[in-house]
């Protein structure tokens, strides 16, 4: 993940990510664990929830780019797309895991991506309540939390048998997606549901094995994409491409255990 770009430069782009993040989390944490989150269902049948707190998040960190990279392009969920003639994009979800948010569950996060248009630069993934933070790019992944600031490192198991394996929710897309992600999880030692973007943390920590899921948008996965790779691990598409656009993700903590899950996902046609 080490990029062309100058140190100052490299410095620059990290002092905003962090910059962004902690004015997302000002704004974020009134709201968490209250009555008044000003929920709305972006879904005529289902639940898809937004709130106020996804919103001002949003806002506050198209206010530090405004401020400190006006030249830069940004996608982000809740307010679309903005152009920009540096050639780089800032990717944002406010709060990755907001089904998570409005339950209490402190497994939502903040996501930052920084793209270049075919590769992601610098990722970032930030849980706010817990205190801690994961960002990897540009030759460095590390984290900070109550066990204080270390280096981000993947783990070395090997084996399906012996990894552990997590996803967001059981059905895991399309019933085709789900069989498929079914017989990963029969080989694998443990598999655990529902941490949204914490689980790609965890994988950063070496905690975690594998992440699989479908149905992504690119800003669920640009941030904690960027994490991964920089501690050590690999994301792609089910079929071994690239994931910076979602999409059926793999996330996997070296190339051993990547090729054992991919051997199985790879078979499951596209749509």
């Amino acid at each position: 993940m080490v990029s062309e770009r100058s140190t100052a430069e490299a410095a620059e782009l990290l002092a905003c990510a962090h910059e962004m993040a902690d004015a997302a989390a000002a704004v974020i944490l009134p709201y968490f664990r209250t009555a008044d989150l000003g929920e709305d269902n972006k879904l005529a049948e289902g639940y898809d929830p937004v709130t106020e707190a996804d919103r001002a998040a949003e806002q506050a960190m198209r206010a530090v780019l405004a401020r400190l990279r006006p030249q830069d392009a940004i996608l982000g969920e809740e307010y679309g797309t903005q152009a920009g003639d540096s050639g780089l994009t800032w990717v944002l979800d406010p709060i990755d895991g907001t089904r998570g948010f409005v339950s209490g569950t402190p497994t939502w996060g903040v996501l930052i991506g920084l793209m270049d248009g075919a590769r992601v630069l610098l990722g970032m993934v930030d849980q706010p309540y817990t205190r801690e933070r994961f960002w990897g790019g540009f030759g460095e992944a590390r984290m900070r939390g109550p066990h204080g600031d270390r280096p981000l490192a993947t783990s070395s198991t090997q084996r399906l048998d012996q990894a552990v394996l997590f996803t967001t929710f059981p059905e895991v897309g399309t019933a085709t997606e789900g069989a498929a992600f079914a017989q990963v999880s029969q080989q694998v030692k443990l598999t655990r549901f529902g941490m949204d973007c914490y689980a790609y943390a965890l994988l950063a920590i070496g905690t975690v094995d594998l992440v699989i899921e479908a149905g992504l948008n690119s800003y669920d996965i640009q941030g904690p994409l960027g994490v991964v790779e920089a501690a050590g691990g690999i994301v792609t598409d089910w079929k071994g491409g690239p994931a910076l656009m979602g999409g059926r993700v793999i996330a996997a903590a070296n190339p051993a255990l990547h090729a054992a899950a991919l051997a199985i996902l790879s078979t499951i046609p596209e749509g």
